[in-house]
Formats: structure tokens, C-alpha cells, sequence
């Protein structure tokens, strides 16, 4: 794994501190995740789950089911805003993956949806292990945009040569003990989406709600145009799944 410099470091918080100014774009445009992707991250037994980095709730309603608790834990205090009205029956704090407002062992399942790349793996992990309960379980996913389709990889070279990306490094490799082994199944789907949907997708991305506004724009239109010659009608997905269980 490549050694980030301090200013990557310093890039990184800044763009893991950006999803509170773009709430409603985000709220808009990102997809849900499918139900059997959340089917294999979550056993059907756990009655207490909790959403790490539950952003506006779009993993957190697939998570609900009767006789289940679901607590969002979210940092951004817009997005917990946001969450708030689209999901004002879920109990949502303000939290961290290095610092989880929790009981010790009160958890049966940690999910933790498109954020554990910006996490510090040394003091997350432990803190996952403290939170859940002996034998619970860690998940992690992430939504990708599917570039086998021609469109959507000219999108994402567009989004590439206008805009600095995160890494793509999810560290799944450092979760390790007290965890068990970690599994892994991708799932492939497709989400339906208006061009104004995928623009709100686009625009709620870190590293293009940091973009300067003149570089912004630039970028934005250079989508809109790809899209309005390509007239897409959905968004395939790779959905990215990882679980791994407590002190097995």
C-alpha cells in the first residue's frame, strides 16, 4: 500500500469533511443498495445493527426489519440533518468509526456503508470489536459505478481528468484481530436514474464538492453534455460486500 504524504492526508480529511454542504444532492442521487446484498452483509437473526457513517439513510432503510434495531451513527451534522427528515424514526448520533457513542458489546451487526476508506483502521477496528457483541459481525459495502458499460466509462474519465479522486484503497486488508477472516461477494444491478439524478450523483461526489466553482462547473457541464448525447435511463452498479465476525 502506498504511504500517503501529509498533504494527501490533509486531502483526505478535507474531502471526508465535505458531505454536509451537498445533503440534498446526496439525498438525490446516490442509489439505494439491493436487497440481497444486504441480505448476505446482515444475518436475519440481528436485532440490534448499527449504520457507520449512515449518511442520509440510504443504506440504513434497507437495514430496517421487524423486531430490529437500527442506530445511525453519522459525523456530518448536515447530513445527520438530512437523515433526520427522510428517517425521523431511526435514532441517528453524531460518531465516528474511531469513536462510537455506544455501550460496549451492544451490537449484533456493524455495517459500514461507502466510508471505511476515509477511517483510521488502528482505532476503528477496536472500536467495531468493543461496540459488538462476542461472535457479532462487521460489514462493509460500497456502490461503484459499473465502467463495462462504454458511457459509463467515459463518465468516469471525465470525473478523472477534471477532478482529484480519492484513493481506492477500501482497507479490507487491515481490518484483521480480533476479526476473523474476511469473505467477499460483488453483486451487479442496475438503478434507474433521470440525467438530473446522476448530476445530483456526480455533484455529491468529495472530490467534486472540494473542486474550486469555476472547475466545478467545467466539470458539470462536461457531464451534463455526455449525457444528454447518451440519454441513459439507469446507472449499473457493482455493489462491493465484505463481512467478517468477531473472534472467529
Amino acid at each position: 500500500m502506498p504511504v500517503m504524504t501529509t498533504a494527501d492526508k490533509q486531502e483526505k480529511s478535507r474531502q471526508a469533511g465535505s458531505f454536509g454542504a451537498a445533503a440534498d444532492a446526496y439525498e438525490r442521487g446516490r442509489p439505494p443498495y439491493p436487497p440481497e446484498a444486504v441480505d448476505w452483509l446482515v444475518p436475519g437473526h440481528a436485532r440490534t445493527v448499527v449504520d457507520l457513517g449512515a449518511g442520509t439513510g440510504k443504506l440504513t432503510r434497507a437495514l430496517r426489519a421487524p423486531g430490529r434495531e437500527v442506530i445511525a451513527v453519522e459525523p456530518s451534522a448536515g447530513m445527520r440533518e438530512k437523515f433526520a427528515q427522510v428517517l425521523p424514526d431511526v435514532r441517528v448520533v453524531e460518531g465516528t468509526a474511531e469513536s462510537v457513542p455506544l455501550a460496549d458489546d451492544g451490537a449484533d451487526t456493524l455495517v459500514c456503508a461507502q466510508a471505511w476508506h476515509w477511517v483510521d483502521p488502528e482505532r476503528a477496528v477496536p472500536e467495531a470489536a468493543r461496540v459488538l457483541r462476542p461472535g457479532g459481525r462487521l460489514s462493509l459495502v460500497w456502490n461503484s459505478r459499473d465502467t463495462s458499460a462504454p458511457w459509463v466509462a467515459k463518465l468516469d474519465r471525465i470525473l478523472r481528468d477534471c477532478a482529484a479522486a480519492p484513493t481506492r484503497d477500501r482497507q479490507v486488508d487491515r481490518v484483521g484481530a480480533p476479526f476473523g477472516p474476511v469473505e467477499r461477494r460483488d453483486f451487479r444491478w442496475s438503478h434507474p436514474m433521470t440525467t438530473d439524478e446522476i448530476m445530483d450523483m456526480v455533484a455529491s461526489r468529495s472530490y467534486v464538492i472540494t473542486l474550486r466553482p469555476a472547475a466545478r462547473e467545467e466539470l458539470l457541464a462536461r457531464v451534463r453534455a455526455l449525457l444528454d448525447a447518451e440519454r441513459p435511463a439507469a446507472m449499473p452498479y457493482l455493489t462491493e460486500c465484505y463481512r467478517t465476525q468477531l473472534g472467529a
